[in-house]
């Protein structure tokens, strides 16, 4: 499949397929988080239920269990049938599962609904991301994959502050944002269509393909393996930070609306900024200068004593991810040949969502017995490990071209 080139003349930004695939990319975010700030409530309005601590905890990553099931077999059949019908039936079954927490009657149900998210979203993630492939040049995918974090972090930013407030009129309301979904529909209609597929021109193709298969499966395997610990590390704030600012005092509701809003919003503006830094310090570079903001982030929020404090800290973090997450679209959009571009973005969604399934599965029984102090210190250790790694290998690279 030949990539299709957007002409140099027009900026990617007023692209009008790129602009629909960042509306596409910003569902993401919207998909686990905008219910964050509805958490306690939920819990409180299910009492009743033996099960509600557990639920309630696991409405935020329900649709990541889905994801890491369905993403690689969307990504088969992206590579099919095309990557078209899977973005638009995807938004469809977005709005539809998404909004259904607002008329169902328990936990168990809600928890389907957000199973049934999880495979729209495995649906959106993989096509955009093949998409992305086949569109644009390498240099542009380097620039789109940070507006597509930062269209992530910027709609998850206003998603979760209405998220915020409308959790405090009723913990069912945050369910009514999905159908913002339906907004996004007719532009990515009237623009998204597949490119023109190439066949197999003669069995010298068909070797080089061969070799590309062998080439790309552990670069891409190692890259699928790290974002899923990354995000697994990440999503420790979406799932706990309402209780971890229930247990300090504040209004989680409201407070953990304005504080997912503030990680948001230093996400979007160093998403910005991703490809300048990349051409600056090369993909090591980048990896270390995440992941030690991500640390600090997380010692921050240990000694944190003060709202200001407490914003600092997750303004630490929000960047830290922003800096890190688009490089794994980029990697891996260069490894895979074009023809594997949508199972390469389906594996790649699928680790993204299993390492934010396992999350809460992993911190939840920590904090429960040793507290959050221990966690938060362990996972800024763990990031300062990671740092250096990058560190090192950055500096490895550099002796070898030398």
């Amino acid at each position: 499949m030949e990539a299709v080139h957007v002409s140099r003349q027009i900026p990617v930004w007023q692209d009008r397929r790129a602009i629909a695939l960042l509306l596409a990319a910003s569902l993401t975010t919207m998909a686990n988080a905008t219910i964050a700030p509805a958490l306690p409530g939920l819990e409180r309005l299910f009492t009743d239920d033996p099960d509600s601590a557990l639920l309630t905890r696991l409405l935020v990553p329900a649709p990541s269990l889905s994801v890491a099931i369905v993403a690689p077999l969307a990504g088969v059949a992206a590579d099919r049938i095309g990557r078209r019908p899977l973005l638009l039936f995807g938004v469809i079954l977005f709005v539809l599962s998404g909004c259904a927490g607002l008329v169902l009657p328990d936990l168990q149900t809600i928890f389907m609904s957000r199973l049934m998210l999880g495979i729209a979203v495995a649906l959106i993630m993989t096509a955009q991301t093949a998409l992305i492939g086949d569109y644009f040049t390498v240099d542009t995918r380097n620039a789109l994959s940070g507006l597509q974090i930062s269209a992530r972090n910027l709609g998850g930013l206003v998603f979760i502050l209405i998220a915020g407030w409308v959790a405090t009129l009723s913990p069912r309301l945050p369910f009514a944002i999905y159908g913002l979904a339906a907004v996004f529909l007719p532009l990515m209609w009237l623009v998204i269509f597949d490119p023109p597929r190439q066949l197999p021109a003669a069995s010298v193709s068909l070797a080089s393909d061969r070799d590309d298969d062998r080439s790309w499966r552990l670069p891409l395997t190692l890259l699928v393996l790290l974002q899923g610990a990354t995000n697994m590390i990440f999503f420790i704030m979406p799932t706990q930070l309402s209780f971890f600012l229930d247990a300090q005092g504040y209004d989680s509701a409201i407070m953990t609306g304005v504080a997912l809003g503030m990680l948001m919003l230093s996400g979007g503006g160093f998403a910005l900024l991703y490809a300048r830094f990349q051409r600056a310090v090369g993909y090591a570079g980048i990896f270390a200068l995440g992941y030690g903001a991500m640390a600090l982030g997380f010692l921050l929020l240990v000694a944190a004593s003060t709202t200001l404090s407490i914003f600092a800290a997750l303004a630490a973090i929000g960047a830290g991810y922003a800096l890190v997450s688009p490089s794994f679209v980029a990697l891996a959009l260069n490894f895979a040949p074009p023809q594997k571009r949508g199972l390469a973005g389906g594996i790649l969604t699928a680790s993204i969502f299993i390492g934010q399934f396992c999350s809460p599965l992993a911190s939840t029984p920590l904090i429960a017995g040793y507290g959050y102090v221990p966690l938060l210190c362990g996972t800024a250790a763990l990031l300062t490990i990671m740092t250096m790694i990058a560190v090192l290998a950055g500096g490895a690279n550099r002796l070898r071209k030398q």
